[in-house]
């Protein structure tokens, strides 16, 4: 029995900051310190505040040490674990109040949260079975294999209005009931956890930091639908998720919760590992299970959809990982518990990433219905600078901007399609007045160009004509026809593509086109871009008023673009010359160089 418990993150986002070391380094000191017996170190997943990394809590106190480093270890141990003193300069400053030390659940990034799919990431050590049986662990499994038929478990998620957390937002009852509807030999229970999303890492953090949600839900589903064999694709950069996926697998089969006649029934389940290398295609449901059958990650066409003919050519289920991770929860407190979360038409919570120009970049869980207000003001902590907000961009490459006049839309599923954007699988990146929108738009079509698997030609060939107007454009080499044809091209990818990775890629251009036209226009007519972001069209200029002669912005230009003599002459920049680098604008301490 330990008197105090100290977790420490063990997510990506913490170990690439350290945390390894951190534990390693907090073992030995606690040893030197003869407290081995009364203080337990654990390792966890992500608790969400990842710009506050590597992250500390020590119970039964709760207090939230941030930004740790090795050096400080000593001092934690010495003074807090041995002497009972909280070292207050480490303290996460939010939790710090005149009154005394505030609990972590009631600061501004948590008290709004709901966490359902993330219960336990940051709260037990993903790699201990126990530890995940101690908080209610695989008693969902438990129930549904002696309590409820394969109909009971259907029914229960289509009353609880799941929908599908990969993007595409289908009922999750539905897609089993037509799986199950389906007889065959052999059936399959898939999951998605190829996220490829830029900025996003919500499955990864869930598999990092509660794995056993996702292997007791694909047992529950192989009991649904009737199948016996499950497989986990996982993209092979995800090193910590994969390796803790294996140890969960392990576990589980050795306490026979993996494998045959689980809980002593006659079902009999089990689940397997799949790398992918990457490929941002293998996210589409026919092109994973093409990777997993051994064949190039390329889509094929639907009908036959996957719960009719999918993986091996029979009856296959694939859901992501966040759908998954509900699932036990919703067995153990009933469909009406869940659905009593969110909006009418999009039930229960949502994990987003939250990245970009903001404060508490992380991890949040929220109901449905939640706005964007509330999530980039009160639990994002609003944007840096005091900067403007501008923008948010929701579902990665296959989504859309949504503009300040939409900064307190309810999200939900259906809201943000009515707005041009959509809700993918939960990436939110921040924007603020300095962000350029086409230079944004060019760089989610230069991702799906370099991911595009080549198999249909609109996608082939379409995106890639896009890119090139995109980049005329911020060279200031565009006209108003390119940017007609532009938009034509947007509606003819989106008509013709095979797969939902081309049907949705001209998605950050049309939504840039309907909030931003203004700014391409600008990079058109006036060849300027409004940010300064795009670098072609960026010139600099020198104040002569503020010029104090020093020469320091001439000496750092590395093309000699600038001109002047030192305590004489007012210096000059050669826009002929000048390749745009900014290098002067930081050797001038003065402000005198003008970027326009």
């Amino acid at each position: 029995m330990y008197r105090t418990h100290v977790l420490v993150c063990g997510g990506t986002g913490c170990t690439s900051s350290g945390s390894q070391q951190i534990m390693e380094t907090l073992k030995l000191e606690i040893e030197k310190a003869g407290l081995q017996d009364e203080v337990s170190v654990v390792q966890t997943g992500c608790h969400g505040l990842c710009a506050l990394g590597p992250i500390m809590i020590i119970y039964p106190d709760a207090s939230f040490y941030s930004m740790v480093k090795v050096e400080d270890i000593p001092e934690i141990v010495s003074e807090h674990l041995l002497k009972g003193r909280v070292v207050t300069r480490l303290l996460y400053d939010e939790t710090v109040t005149s009154g005394g030390v505030k609990a972590l659940i009631d600061t501004d990034f948590y008290k709004k949260q709901h966490r359902v799919a993330l219960r336990n990431c940051g709260v037990i050590n993903p790699e201990v079975i126990d530890e995940y049986i101690g908080t209610g662990g695989y008693e969902a499994l438990g129930k549904v294999l002696t309590e409820m038929t394969p109909d009971d478990v259907i029914q229960c998620l289509l009353d609880s209005g799941l929908r599908g957390r990969g993007g595409g937002g289908f009922p999750t009852g539905l897609k089993w009931k037509l799986a199950k509807q389906n007889d065959a030999d052999q059936k399959y229970v898939c999951c998605n956890a190829d996220e490829g999303d830029p900025g996003a890492f919500m499955d990864r953090s869930v598999l990092e930091g509660d794995p056993h949600a996702v292997l007791e839900a694909m047992a529950i589903a192989g009991y649904a639908i009737g199948a016996s064999q499950g497989y986990i694709y996982v993209r092979a950069e995800y090193p910590i998720a994969v390796e803790r996926l294996k140890i969960a697998i392990s576990q589980a089969r050795e306490m026979e919760l993996l494998g045959n006649n689980i809980f002593g029934s006659d079902f009999s389940f089990d689940i397997d590992l799949r790398l992918g290398a990457g490929a941002f295609v293998c996210g589409e449901e026919t092109a994973l299970m093409t990777s997993i059958e051994g064949n190039r990650g390329e889509p094929r066409p639907r009908p036959p959809f996957p719960a009719q003919k999918g993986l091996f050519g029979k009856p296959t289920i694939l859901n992501n990982v966040e759908t998954y991770a509900n699932i036990p929860q919703i067995i153990l407190h009933g469909a009406e518990w869940f659905a009593s979360m969110g909006t009418e038409k999009s039930k229960g919570t949502k994990v987003f990433a939250l990245g970009g120009k903001i404060h508490n970049t992380g991890l949040v869980e929220i109901p449905m219905g939640t706005t964007l207000r509330e999530v980039i003001e009160e639990i994002g902590g609003g944007i840096p600078g005091g900067k403007k907000f501008k923008a948010a961009q929701t579902g990665g490459p296959s989504g859309g901007c949504i503009p300040a006049e939409h900064f307190d839309i309810p999200i939900d599923y259906d809201n943000l399609i009515s707005i041009g954007s959509m809700m993918g699988s939960g990436g939110l990146i921040v924007m603020d007045e300095d962000d350029c929108m086409v230079d944004i738009a060019k760089f989610f079509l230069e991702f799906t160009v370099e991911e595009s698997c080549g198999k249909c030609t609109p996608c082939r060939v379409g995106t890639k004509r896009m890119l090139e107007i995109l980049t005329k454009i911020t060279k200031g080499q565009a006209t108003m026809e390119d940017l007609d044809k532009l938009e034509e091209l947007c509606y003819y990818i989106k008509e013709n593509s095979l797969c939902g990775l081309g049907q949705t890629a001209p998605n950050p251009v049309l939504s840039t086109l309907r909030y931003f036209r203004d700014e391409y226009e600008a990079h058109i007519k006036e060849k300027r871009c409004p940010a300064g972001v795009c670098k072609a069209l960026l010139s600099y200029e020198i104040n002569p008023d503020l010029c104090r002669k020093c020469g320091l912005c001439a000496r750092q230009c590395p093309v000699s673009a600038i001109s002047g003599r030192v305590g004489k002459e007012v210096y000059h920049i050669d826009p002929e010359k000048c390749i745009k680098c900014g290098s002067c604008v930081q050797a001038c301490h003065f402000n005198a160089i003008e970027r326009k």
